[in-house]
């Protein structure tokens, strides 16, 4: 299929409307059988349950051209699983996986145009998401819901080279104990946007969240998970029931211990451990791993002594190993690439 005339080596990370979207729709207990549509727009009441209670989860991930001209994606499965676990947390009914997959594969086929060239260092940015769209005005969990798949196309992550941020301690919490922390709900997201902007104004790229209880141990960032590495190369992932369980994440520590023979912990990391570290890193679909080159705790910086340059040694390591995987410079755990066409 020819691609799009897009810029694709100055194409940004921003919504581009492509050509199709997959809906299904659920009602009187069952979905329906689901189209896609050309049609980018929803209606909805003005009362429907996304509106008034946030009820509403998603996904992300991404479809790459490999090497030899195959249209890939990454692990979708464990995005249906997941999915499912935060559906079922906010009273919503479950997307059953296969569908979900199918529902990836369809749409992302019938926007093949706007897959990125191999070697553009872009991707096909894929957006699941579920809302409750029927009048809710007493607080409950709505009757009706819709199911949707839409993609764009966004350019790399990091222009130029990724380079090691500057981020901060958080005076807020992301997440409550027992709360909705380890699920991919909206209401998660609107909750860091005036963390985030608050970090912004003050000159940091990101924040670093401590648990709520406690704030004695280190959870994630607004959309990324932490991976640390030791000085004798341990890599050390922090463990929490609030922590989104990222599939990027996951991933990573998978090629660590069995494709780079590294050893992988995931265990409570105490804030006060950080500055022992020899390496930081944020992990996540968006940019695979985000280097951290100093953590400031309200004045108090602590700096890895992987700097401020470049990635430190096994961070850069963990980053191509895991791209050439996605890629197919790297031959992938079975099961790990879905192949679209």
């Amino acid at each position: 299929m020819e691609k799009k005339n897009l810029d694709w080596a100055n194409i940004g990370f921003e919504y581009v409307q492509t050509d199709k979207r997959y809906v299904a729709n659920y009602k009187d207990g069952k979905w329906d059988e689901g189209t896609l549509t050309e049609d980018a727009n929803i209606v909805m009441n003005e009362c429907a349950g996304v509106l008034q209670y946030a009820q509403t989860v998603f996904e992300g991930m991404k479809a790459y051209t490999t090497e030899d001209g195959r249209i890939v994606t990454f692990r979708p499965d464990l995005n249906a699983a997941r999915m499912v676990d935060s559906a079922k947390r906010l009273e919503m009914p479950v997307f059953p996986e296969d569908r979900f997959v199918d529902a990836i594969v369809q749409t992302v086929q019938a926007n093949a145009a706007y897959v990125p060239p191999y070697g553009s260092g872009a991707s096909l940015y894929i957006r699941p998401y579920m809302f409750g769209i029927n009048p809710v005005i007493g607080v409950k969990p709505a009757d009706e819901y819709q199911f949707r798949v839409f993609t764009t196309p966004v350019g790399p992550y990091f222009k130029g080279g990724a380079k090691p941020i500057t981020i901060c301690v958080s005076d807020f919490d992301r997440a409550a104990p027992h709360g909705t922390g380890h699920i991919k709900a909206g209401l998660n997201y609107a909750m860091s946007l005036h963390a985030i902007v608050t970090a912004h104004a003050n000159g940091f790229d990101e924040n670093m969240y401590l648990d709520s209880a406690t704030r004695t141990k280190v959870e994630e960032t607004g959309g990324a998970n932490f991976i640390f590495v030791t000085k004798d190369n341990k890599i050390v992932t922090p463990h929490s029931d609030t922590i989104l369980p990222s599939i990027t994440r996951r991933s990573i520590m998978y090629v660590a211990e069995h494709y780079l023979g590294l050893e992988v912990e995931e265990r409570d990391v105490y804030f006060d451990e950080v500055k022992d570290f020899a390496e930081c890193g944020l992990c996540g679909t968006a940019a695979v791993i985000s280097p951290v080159g100093k953590v400031v705790d309200h004045g108090n910086e602590i700096c890895f002594p992987s700097g401020m340059e470049k990635m430190g040694p096994i961070t850069q390591k963990l980053y191509e190993t895991l791209t050439g995987i996605q890629m197919g410079h790297i031959e992938a755990p079975e099961g790990w690439l879905k192949v679209i066409e």
